[in-house]
C-alpha cells in the first residue's frame, strides 16, 4: 500500500452484502434455524444488522426488539421504530426497568457513586469518562461525571472498586436484554444476531455474555466506517445514519469516544487500520490530522485493551476433555 488514506477503507458494499447475506442463510441452514433476532437499539449498528439480515432473509424471518429502560435516551424508541417500519419485520418493545430494579441494578451502580460523591441521590444523573489518549503518556483513570437535580455539576475520580461496582452494575443492562433476546430466539426457532463491529470486538468494547453473546456476528469484521457506508447502501433511515454514536447506558448523555475509545470512530478506524495493516505513526498520522507521536500512543492503547480484554473473547475453560465436539459445517 503506497499512499494511505480514509480510501483505504472504501468496500464494495453490493458485494459485502451480497457476501454477509450468504453467510447467515448458511449459518441458518447449518443450524436448523428459521430466523434471525436482533435487538435494535436505534443506533447504527443494530440498525445495519437488521437490514443485512433482512436483505438476506426477507422481512418475514427477523424479528426485532425494542428494550429501552429508564436511563435510555429519550429519543431511543423513536430512532428504533423508525427503523423497524422501515425494513417492514415484525418487533415488540420490552422495557427492562422492572428486572434491573428488581436485581438491584440502579441501587448498586448509586451506592458505588455515593463512595465518591457522597451527595449523590434520587433525581441526580451520571455517566463515567476517561482522559483522551492523544494528549500525554500519562496513566488515565476514569471519573465519574454527575448532575444535581438543579442542574449543578460535579465530578470526581473513581477509585477502583467504586469503578469496578459501577460497571458491574450497569452490566446488568445487556445481559437482561440478551436474556430477553434468547427468550424469543428460543420461541421463534431464531438465532441471536449480534452487533459489534470491528473496533469495538478488537477493543473488547462489549460485555461478556450479555452484548458480547449471540449466534452470529454479521459485522464484527467490518471497521465502524465501513459499517456506515452499508447504511447508506443498505437505505438505513437517514436520522439513523447521521445520530451521534452513544453508549445509551448511563443516566446523562455520554458518547462512546468519552467513555472507552477516547477518539471519534472514524480516527480510530484509521489508526486500528493503520496498525493491523503494518502502516507507519506517521504516514497514519498524516491521513488522521494527528501527530506522529499521537498515533503511537493510540497504537499502544490498542494493543493494551487487547491486552485486558482477551478473557471477554475466551470460550469457558473445561478441566479435562469432553468427548468430540461437533461444530457446524459453514463450508
Amino acid at each position: 500500500m503506497t499512499e494511505f488514506s480514509t480510501e483505504s477503507l472504501a468496500i464494495d458494499e453490493e458485494a459485502e452484502t451480497e457476501r454477509i447475506g450468504e453467510r447467515i442463510r448458511r449459518y441458518l441452514s447449518a443450524s436448523r434455524r428459521k430466523g434471525i433476532v436482533v435487538a435494535v437499539s436505534g443506533g447504527i449498528d443494530s440498525s445495519v444488522v437488521a437490514a443485512l439480515s433482512v436483505r438476506a432473509l426477507g422481512p418475514e424471518r427477523v424479528f426485532a426488539l425494542h428494550l429501552p429502560e429508564r436511563e435510555s435516551s429519550e429519543n431511543t424508541i423513536s430512532y428504533s421504530t423508525e427503523l423497524t417500519d422501515a425494513l417492514g419485520v415484525d418487533s415488540a418493545e420490552e422495557n427492562i426497568t422492572p428486572i434491573l430494579t428488581a436485581a438491584g441494578c440502579y441501587q448498586r451502580r448509586d451506592d458505588a457513586i455515593r463512595s465518591v460523591i457522597p451527595e449523590y441521590g434520587p433525581g441526580w444523573a451520571s455517566k463515567i469518562v476517561l482522559p483522551s489518549v492523544i494528549d500525554s503518556d500519562a496513566l488515565r483513570l476514569f471519573s465519574v461525571v454527575a448532575q444535581s437535580p438543579d442542574g449543578e455539576q460535579v465530578s470526581a475520580r473513581l477509585t477502583a472498586s467504586a469503578y469496578l461496582e459501577i460497571v458491574a452494575a450497569s452490566n446488568f443492562k445487556q445481559r437482561t436484554r440478551k436474556m430477553l433476546e434468547y427468550y424469543h430466539a428460543d420461541r421463534l426457532n431464531y438465532a441471536v444476531a449480534g452487533t459489534p463491529n470491528r473496533l469495538e470486538y478488537d477493543q473488547g468494547f462489549f460485555v461478556k455474555l450479555g452484548d458480547g453473546a449471540a449466534d452470529i456476528k454479521p459485522i464484527a469484521h467490518l471497521y465502524k466506517t465501513q459499517v456506515y457506508a452499508l447504511a447508506a447502501y443498505l437505505g438505513v433511515p437517514e436520522s439513523i445514519r447521521t445520530r451521534q454514536p452513544t453508549t445509551d447506558t448511563y443516566s446523562m448523555p455520554q458518547s462512546q469516544e468519552e467513555f472507552y475509545f477516547s477518539l471519534p470512530y472514524a480516527l480510530m478506524d484509521l489508526c486500528l487500520f493503520g496498525l493491523n495493516h503494518g502502516i507507519g505513526a506517521e504516514a497514519v498520522a498524516q491521513a488522521a490530522d494527528l501527530s506522529a507521536e499521537q498515533v503511537e500512543r493510540v497504537f499502544r492503547d490498542i494493543e493494551q485493551k487487547r491486552r485486558s480484554t482477551a478473557y471477554l473473547h475466551e470460550a469457558p475453560v473445561l478441566i479435562a476433555p469432553v468427548g468430540e465436539v461437533e461444530h457446524l459445517d459453514l463450508t
